[in-house]
């Protein structure tokens, strides 16, 4: 197993909170891909979700408790993300393809595409495991385990 796939509902709300909790994110450097998300300010689109994000920019570092920060006090919206988890020590370089992830020190990936569609990797079988009865029990639909005969992604980039 590589990793899972599904769909979240195309809504604001705290959806990468309720994606990644079981997983201690806090113990993890993040490297934030370019994207598009922004906090729920008054029922519109406010700030970009993380931080040095303008629309279609380069990546940022985000240390563990910050993301969580970031992805715990207000409602967003996600319309790109690209997150990929690195230990606090290992060398964190970009990530472009399924082979540079299985070479690197990357442990983890969660891409979403416009605004629904899920796709995340992990290294630790575990944890695709977990997940998976997860997006199960939250009810997202087309929920499916990616291997090595149905992985159709070329790049792991959100866009």
């Amino acid at each position: 197993m590589r990793g899972i796939s599904f769909e979240i509902p195309n809504a604001y709300g705290k959806y990468l909170l309720e994606l990644l909790d079981g997983i201690n994110i806090k113990e993890w450097t993040w490297k934030i891909g370019s994207g598009e998300s922004y906090v729920i300010q008054r029922d519109t689109l406010g700030k970009p979700l993380f931080p040095t994000q303008p629309l279609f920019s380069t990546t940022c570092l985000l240390a563990g408790d910050e993301l969580h920060k970031n992805i715990s006090v207000d409602d967003y919206y996600l319309i790109f993300v690209d997150l990929k988890a690195f230990s606090k020590t290992s060398n964190v370089r970009d990530i472009t393809t399924y082979q540079e992830f299985i070479e690197s020190d990357c442990q983890f990936v969660l891409l979403i595409v416009d605004c629904s569609y899920v796709t995340i990797y992990a290294k630790d079988q575990n944890t695709i495991q977990h997940l998976f009865l997860k997006a199960k029990a939250n009810g997202y639909e087309n929920t499916e385990y990616i291997t090595d005969a149905n992985d159709g992604r070329t790049t792991l980039i959100a866009f």
